[in-house]
């Protein structure tokens, strides 16, 4: 009667442990934003965008060159200040296509974001990132 217990509890402890090895970690996305409009306004498209941590976003220059993102130390969570210099992207895009990407890390504090492109900041070429658990 004692094997069969441990026989019954061991086939038991053997299919909920394969659960959880088989079950898929949701995986980290790749979002896409344009600087500068098809159109050739000065803003990101899109200007709003909801992330989770672990995603990436990819800058790629569009139109009207130079750019760049830059995140608003000012206007993110008050835990996300490093942060958001980790996040920024001070160096300026020149050619149609060129890119960069940050990756919002695992533990990044829930919230908006808001960045901006440094040439065209006074020309209203501000965004926001929204991270949500």
């Amino acid at each position: 009667m004692k094997n069969k217990l441990v026989l019954i509890f061991s086939l038991v402890l053997l299919v909920v442990s394969s659960f959880f090895l088989s079950a898929t970690p949701a995986s980290a996305e790749t979002y896409t934003i344009k600087m500068g409009a098809d159109n050739g306004q000065l803003k990101f498209v899109p200007d709003k965008l909801t992330v989770k941590p672990g995603d990436t976003v990819k800058w790629v220059n569009n139109k009207l060159a130079p750019h760049n993102a830059v995140f608003d130390v000012s206007k993110v969570p008050a835990a996300a200040k490093g942060l958001a210099k980790d996040l920024s992207q001070s160096k300026l895009l020149f050619a149609n296509g060129e890119s960069y990407e940050s990756t919002f890390p695992e533990d990044a504090p829930a919230g908006d974001y808001a960045y901006y492109c440094q040439p065209h900041r006074g020309a209203g070429m501000v965004a926001k990132i929204t991270v949500e658990p």
